[in-house]
């Protein structure tokens, strides 16, 4: 199960990257960083021992207004990074990630705001005879998420460039296996560019971007699936079902607003909440309630060519058992197929506490 976790979503960014059009210059940025432990739950003070490093490498895709998606956006770079931290903790490990990203400029193109997802590998996952003080990690796989903003000066010397700024980084696996309380951390980075070809003019955007987009509400059908497990260590991998239904509706050409419901079925609770029932007695708890949530929730969608970024944040109407808070949140990258049909990936946590890794397919009317 953890090859075809791995698969998937190596085979998702690759499709993301190589699905564009080969019209742009190349380029590649060297980044070192070095930071802070951000310590969300109690549970990972002991791991603070040290200011985590690390090294970031992207390889870009450096659009020049060929499409009109690239205009919009103020010719963004699009590509794929590999990224080196080192925890400075030995419980903990390092971390080695690779995965797509999207820079996007803004300030006469001095300040880069890239946002990256992807999949990491960790050294030392939590084990429960020879690294059982482990709570951040509970595999080896994990997911990915970056977001780096920096002042970018390039081409200061012949095509070597420089930039530097501030970097934030995540790294957890959706609750596929228990302990996941995850990792942030964040840092200060500073690095090189250099561009693998010679400058190429851009097409300047005349069309407006708040110009109205003429679209009617369109009706999401998804569905989110995986697997995931509770919080008690080695309780079992369980499949979870996520079934949405929502309407979007285009505020302009950049994005559309989100408005809908879901029920989960999540499995892995219905032994849980029989395990809390017996472990806890004082709870007075129903060994049979009810394991189905029910949520309400809104979120906003960023178009850009074939993949938009999601973020949706909902609240639970029915939710019997109250393990979590009933607010929940999601951060997601999909990729359309077709106008009509599309796939992704989404982490679902309530704040920084992840629940789980989804998987999308979607149908959109």
């Amino acid at each position: 199960m953890k090859n075809f976790y791995f698969l998937f979503l190596l085979f998702f960014i690759s499709t993301a990257i190589f699905s564009q059009e080969k019209k742009e210059t190349n380029g590649i940025d060297i980044n070192y960083f070095r930071g802070n432990i951000l310590p969300h739950t109690d549970d990972l003070n002991h791991l603070i021992t040290g200011h985590p490093d690390g090294v970031m490498v992207s390889f870009s895709k450096q659009t020049h207004g060929d499409q009109e998606w690239q205009k919009v956006y103020n010719y963004p770079d699009y590509g794929g990074y590999f990224m080196y931290q080192d925890f400075k903790n030995d419980i903990l490990g390092k971390t080695y990630a690779v995965g797509a990203f999207y820079n996007f400029y803004f300030w006469k193109r001095r300040l880069q705001f890239k946002i990256a997802q992807g999949i990491a590998l960790a050294t030392n996952p939590q084990d429960r005879v020879n690294n059982s003080k482990n709570s951040a990690f509970g595999s080896e796989i994990l997911a990915n998420t970056d977001f780096v903003l920096s002042y970018k000066k390039e081409n200061i010397i012949d095509r070597v460039g420089i930039q530097a700024g501030i970097i934030f980084t995540h790294f957890s696996n959706g609750r596929i296996e228990a302990p996941n309380s995850g990792i942030n951390t964040y840092s200060i980075n500073l690095g090189l560019n250099y561009n693998l070809n010679e400058n190429k003019p851009r097409t300047v955007d005349t069309i407006p971007v708040d110009l109205k987009f003429k679209e009617p509400i369109r009706y999401n059908f998804v569905l989110r699936s995986g697997i995931n497990e509770s919080s008690i260590i080695d309780s079992g991998q369980h499949p979870f079902f996520h079934l949405s239904f929502y309407a979007d509706k285009r505020l302009n050409r950049k994005g559309a607003i989100q408005l809908g419901t879901e029920v989960f079925f999540s499995n892995f609770y219905k032994d849980f909440i029989k395990y809390q029932s017996v472990a806890y007695p004082q709870q007075n708890l129903d060994p049979n309630t009810d394991y189905r949530r029910i949520g309400i929730f809104t979120g906003y969608e960023l178009f850009i060519n074939r993949i938009s970024l999601e973020f949706q944040i909902g609240y639970y109407v029915y939710q019997p058992y109250k393990f979590d808070i009933p607010v929940y949140d999601r951060l997601g990258m999909k990729y359309y197929i077709t106008k009509n049909i599309y796939t992704g990936l989404s982490i679902k946590t309530h704040i920084f506490l992840a629940e789980a890794m989804e998987f999308v397919m979607g149908i959109r009317i």
